[in-house]
């Protein structure tokens, strides 16, 4: 028989409020939830640690991460996928869209290979053998600023669980690296360019993007519509980057720079994702807006644990304590994500919705994850 799983007093977080109470699930739904502080017998007790839905994750470079500990280190691939899954489970993440980059400059120093497809394929036949713990959804960063992005985008289809293309635009001077220096450390530090080195990639970022950046931005969109994925724009910068965005039909605006083009993005109706560490470490790394200033204007929507997993829920419960209101934090991380990508069967501990539950509790004021349920099963 599937096992059932009763956590009672618990402090449950809920859509709009934090209760004492307990929730129910058996296999893959949550049955029902109840408030007060008993503990029925063979129910869990949870001795008031937050019991919330599980974390859903849409821009993670950690599986990047883990396919290429070092640089030029190019780890095996089903060993890479199993060890970020697992570490997303551990932080509490249920629901991950892992982001490849689709669109690459095959020659040159800081050249850009392709990956995507391939590790697409090796993920996805993980999932068919039932080794993976959480539930996996694609996400793919259209780099416009690359010779390949048609043809590998033409690769993908239906059955890809693609559910998020962002539109990727690194051109040097603009959005994410106004301050060319900032892209200079990076590359620098990463690819051990010289002087002369970035010089030539800056020129030929520049020239791809005069080449061939409009076509890629049309194309990225008419694949977004083919997957039947979200559409999301990416460091917007100014006010008329993010109308160009609106006119796309973008409803998703990762990580804008500036709190204008956030501002902009919530009198379109576009809802503003930012990077968990940014919140908590006080400011960009890349020197523009920060987190916190958009949140305390109420321009912040969602989280993303960027490329820190950990991040995520200790971001939600950052802007909980914040605002005054943990239900609202921990929305930033469950609900409004899920909304975001049209997955309206998860985000929230409701009856009916899908089992993905965990159990947490402060620790000098950092959640410490204490279990974690996907689709019913205990998975941390």
């Amino acid at each position: 028989m599937t096992q059932e799983t009763v956590l009672a007093n618990a402090t449950l977080v809920l859509p709009g409020e934090t209760v004492t109470g307990a929730v129910r699930f058996r296999g893959a739904e949550i049955l029902d939830v109840s408030t007060g502080p008993g503990v029925p017998a063979g129910a869990v007790d949870c001795g008031g640690d937050y019991v919330a839905p599980g974390l859903v994750e849409l821009h993670t470079d950690n599986l990047e991460r883990h396919i290429q500990p070092r640089p030029f280190v190019d780890w095996p691939h089903n060993a890479a996928i199993l060890a970020h899954d697992a570490e997303l489970a551990g932080t509490g993440i249920t629901t991950v869209f892992d982001a490849m980059r689709v669109g690459s400059i095959p020659k040159g120093k800081g050249r850009y290979l392709k990956y995507a497809r391939q590790l697409a394929t090796e993920l996805w036949a993980l999932r068919a053998e039932d080794a993976l713990k959480i539930s996996h959804f694609l996400h793919l960063r259209a780099e416009v600023c690359s010779q390949t992005l048609v043809e590998e985008m033409e690769e993908f289809g239906e059955a890809d669980r693609v559910g998020l293309v962002s539109l990727m635009d690194h051109t040097p001077g603009q959005r994410q690296f106004r301050d060319i220096s900032k892209l200079e450390d990076y590359m620098k530090g990463k690819q051990g360019l010289s002087d002369a080195e970035f010089a030539e990639h800056v020129a030929q970022l520049k020239a791809l993007r005069d080449q061939h950046g409009d076509h890629h931005e049309a194309e990225a969109v008419k694949a977004a519509e083919r997957y039947g994925a979200v559409l999301a724009s990416h460091d917007d910068t100014t006010a008329e980057q993010v109308a160009v965005s609106h006119g796309y039909g973008i409803r998703l605006a990762e990580f804008p720079t500036t709190r204008e083009a956030a501002q902009a993005c919530h009198e379109s109706g576009i809802a503003v994702m930012m990077g968990a560490p940014n919140l908590i470490r006080g400011g960009s790394h890349s020197g523009n807006v920060a987190a916190k200033e958009l949140a305390e204007a109420g321009l912040l929507d969602i989280l993303s644990s960027d490329y820190v997993p950990a991040a995520l829920l200790m971001a939600a419960v950052q802007l909980g304590e914040m605002w005054g209101d943990m239900a609202r934090g921990i929305a930033t991380v469950t609900r409004n994500p899920a909304r975001a990508v049209h997955l309206e069967d998860r985000g929230e501990i409701v009856a009916g919705r899908r089992a993905d539950v965990i159990r947490f509790a402060l620790s000098g004021g950092v959640p410490a994850v204490r279990a974690v349920w996907s689709r019913g099963e205990r998975v941390a």
